[in-house]
């Protein structure tokens, strides 16, 4: 236990469960699904509407080996190549054997996907990284809308006790250390008002990506990292989170855009949509046996190289061979946002550019979901399963938070009744301090010159230094002075924002080689010898940052902690 906890009024409530899940995306919905059929009394909290996560924005669709001459050893495969060396096989093994029966348990609660008119079965299309036509779609690009819409509507159907518009604050713990529920806040429009508590045995983090921790991504505004944050304060193991992964084919609106920037799936290039610069080259042919369906981190650093080369802000997707058909019946949502910003992909290519997309890495979790601190959960893309490995492998996602959903569900039923626990108050809790809200765009800008696509010792250097400018000119208010930001919704966001980025960028500067999706200009080879091994990082006590390096390829396991590196500063 760190002791460690945000600055924030006292609960002035509290209700009583067996499992809390955080989190309202495929991977929240689907464990406490699963837990409230196993008859645990569940409790749904999330941080804006039940329908407001990342899930929704999934456009391209889930993957797994459905098809005709298709295997689960073949998707394993391709996973494994995309991932750089540093997949965990047995999780990856997991994901793609189960996959295909919890695609149908999903259909059965209520999802529906995109079916031949002739045959009625599935249509399947290709994503990069995929040799085999694998990844499931529906509504043609609006698969995340339609696996959620089920989703919520089960949840509702079966009466599930749900709070919305709640930011989880910390974690609760005995005096064992075991996880005793949760601290939230409720945003004035759910349940009950205010700083409260869930107090319960057994809580699940699914709360989404970290993508707001740069200016420009593809993740919606709730996806600040706080699941993140949370874990660590809470004294769990962070891993892989150096691997952010760029979406190569973002709309590109204009090199000082910021905030949530449209997608082009990579489902338009699964199709025969081909990436061109000015000049109409394709410039990927040649690059890799796939071309522009190569894993992205290979066709993200392919476009930035031909950017440099001709000192261009983007490139182009050029899909025109389509015709107004395919575009309005396959790609329906993507027409229309490229539309809306004065870009018609039936008639002109696309410009697009690199944007921050997926955190590869998060909280480490065993095959079951159990993070290093007993009783509580991750899984989604706060999780580290190992199945992402340096670089996620398309589609890949959606099938992650539902497959580790439901050994999360078993786990938790499994190991039931739990000893009663009663939240301990820390003798002397460290409080962190709250970082003002006009700190937010500078975190980001530093984010993303820094730690962005292109990395080097300097400019991650750079990025650390002016990161621990800003927690370190807080913290010495808060001492000298007494003063700290109010405590609110947009300073406990913009703290842990600045948690997140502080240990990104730290591992990040760790890892002295180019992998997947971490590209290090001043170490462009990967080094498998040195580095085909994982970072692991956690918040000491005394709120300092331990960066240690695995061994071998393995995780420990998450009952027994890893040996403690000396604390030093990232």
């Amino acid at each position: 236990m760190t002791g460690i906890r945000l600055t924030a009024p006292a609960p002035g409530w509290a209700i009583e469960a067996e499992v809390v899940v955080v989190g309202s995306g495929v991977a929240g919905l689907t464990a406490a699904l699963r837990c409230a059929a196993a008859g645990l009394d569940t409790v749904v909290v999330t941080k804006a509407r039940l329908d407001d996560g990342s899930t929704r924005w999934a456009q391209g669709g889930i993957a797994a080996a459905l098809g005709d001459g298709d295997t689960p050893e073949q998707h394993l495969d391709d996973s494994l190549v995309a991932g750089a060396g540093l997949c965990d096989e047995a999780a990856v093994r997991a994901l793609v054997t189960e996959g295909p029966d919890a695609v149908r348990r999903l259909i059965a609660t209520g999802a529906q996907f995109d079916t031949d008119p002739s045959s009625g079965e599935i249509e399947l299309t290709r994503e990069g990284g995929h040799h085999r036509r694998r990844i499931a779609h529906a509504g043609g690009d609006a698969t995340g809308a339609e696996i959620s819409r089920a989703l919520v509507h089960a949840v509702r159907d079966q009466g599930l006790r749900t709070i919305e518009n709640a930011l989880v604050l910390d974690l609760l713990t005995d005096a064992d250390g075991r996880t005793a529920g949760i601290t939230l806040h409720v945003m004035g429009e759910g349940q009950h008002d205010g700083v409260g508590a869930v107090h319960a045995p057994t809580v699940v983090l699914a709360t989404g990506g970290m993508g707001q921790i740069f200016s420009a991504t593809t993740n919606p505004a709730v996806s600040t990292g706080d699941g993140v944050a949370l874990a660590l304060r809470a004294g769990a193991e962070v891993s892989d989170i150096e691997f952010v992964q760029f979406h190569p084919t973002v709309l590109f609106l204009g090199a000082d855009s910021e905030g949530q920037q449209p997608l082009v799936s990579e489902a338009v290039r699964g199709e025969g949509a081909h990436l061109v610069d000015a000049a109409g080259t394709r410039f990927m042919v040649g690059q890799h046996e796939l071309a522009e369906l190569a894993p992205r981190d290979i066709v993200t650093k392919g476009i930035m190289r031909r950017m440099r080369e001709q000192g261009a802000a983007h490139m182009f997707l050029d899909a025109r061979h389509f015709g107004a058909q395919m575009w309005e019946q396959r790609f329906p949502t993507i027409l229309a946002a490229c539309r809306a910003h004065g870009f018609d992909p039936v008639t002109q290519p696309i410009p697009v550019a690199p944007a921050v997309h997926y955190a590869s890495g998060g909280v480490r979790t065993d095959l079951h979901g159990r993070t290093t601190v007993p009783g509580l959960y991750a899984c989604g893309e706060v999780a580290c399963t190992g199945v992402h490995g340096a670089n996620r492998l398309a589609s890949n996602s959606l099938l992650e938070g539902l497959v580790f959903a439901e050994r999360i569900a078993a786990d938790i039923a499994a190991r039931r009744p739990w000893p009663t626990v009663a939240p301990a108050v820390p003798q002397e809790p460290s409080l962190l301090p709250l970082i003002a809200p006009e700190q937010r765009a500078e975190i980001q800008r530093t984010m993303s010159h820094g730690a962005g696509v292109l990395r080097s010792a300097e400019s991650l250097a750079a990025a650390a230094a002016s990161l621990e400018a800003v927690y370190a000119n807080a913290a010495q208010d808060r001492e000298g002075s007494g003063k700290t930001a109010e405590p609110g919704v947009e300073s406990w966001e913009i703290s842990n924002l600045l948690c997140v980025a502080r240990v990104l960028t730290a591992a990040a500067l760790e890892r002295e080689e180019t992998r997947g999706c971490h590209w290090r200009e001043d170490r462009p080879e990967r080094d498998d010898t040195e580095w085909r091994r994982h970072l692991v990082v956690r918040l000491a006590p005394e709120r300092r940052l331990v960066v240690s390096r695995t061994g071998t390829t393995a995780f420990p396991p998450t009952d027994i902690l890893s040996v403690p590196d000396a604390p030093r500063e990232p």
